[in-house]
């Protein structure tokens, strides 16, 4: 019996080690987001099982441009995690067609939407998101590998008047 466990020693040093590595490098520099639903269609379909790779890092100084997809802590139920793109930064305005008004983005937040603007429940509904719940930015789609590709930036065409310093 001792020599057994003496041969799993090391085995379960390396795999403890190496838990804690995969930890780290998840907490501060990049993970995997299973992307679910049909609201960021066609940069995601929900038939396929996507899942996307996403930077954490820049997440302190709030790194993030228009266009960008995102992952965040749905401010309506902070068990769930949401891919959404980027629409507007603090201080922009915002046109939001459902509704004919015009929304300004207060600081500390930012705008967020799906692509599928009449299925995504988004900033439309629920208002500017808190940064402080953004998790990190998508980069690529990692699976199915037939749609391995990089997740480019888009932004709706008229619908965002960016804040600009005089």
């Amino acid at each position: 019996m001792a020599r057994v466990l003496a041969a799993l020693r090391p085995l379960v040093k390396y795999c403890v080690g190496g838990t804690l590595v995969g930890l780290a490098i998840s907490d501060r520099y990049f993970s995997l987001a299973a992307v679910h639903g049909s609201s960021m269609h066609p940069t995601f379909e929900d038939r396929t099982g996507e899942y996307a790779l996403v930077q954490r890092s820049g997440l302190a100084r709030y790194d993030f441009s228009r266009g960008e997809v995102v992952t965040f802590v749905s401010p309506v139920d902070h068990r769930s995690t949401l891919v959404k793109r980027l629409i507007g930064m603090p201080g922009d305005w915002i046109s939001v067609p459902e509704t004919a008004e015009i929304r300004k983005v207060p600081e500390g937040h930012c705008w967020l939407e799906g692509d599928n603007g009449s299925v995504s429940w988004d900033s439309r509904y629920y208002g500017p998101v808190p940064l402080g719940l953004v998790q990190g930015r998508v980069t690529h789609v990692v699976w199915p590998p037939h749609k391995i590709s990089r997740v480019d930036k888009r932004l709706p065409e008229g619908r965002v008047m960016p804040h600009r310093h005089f």
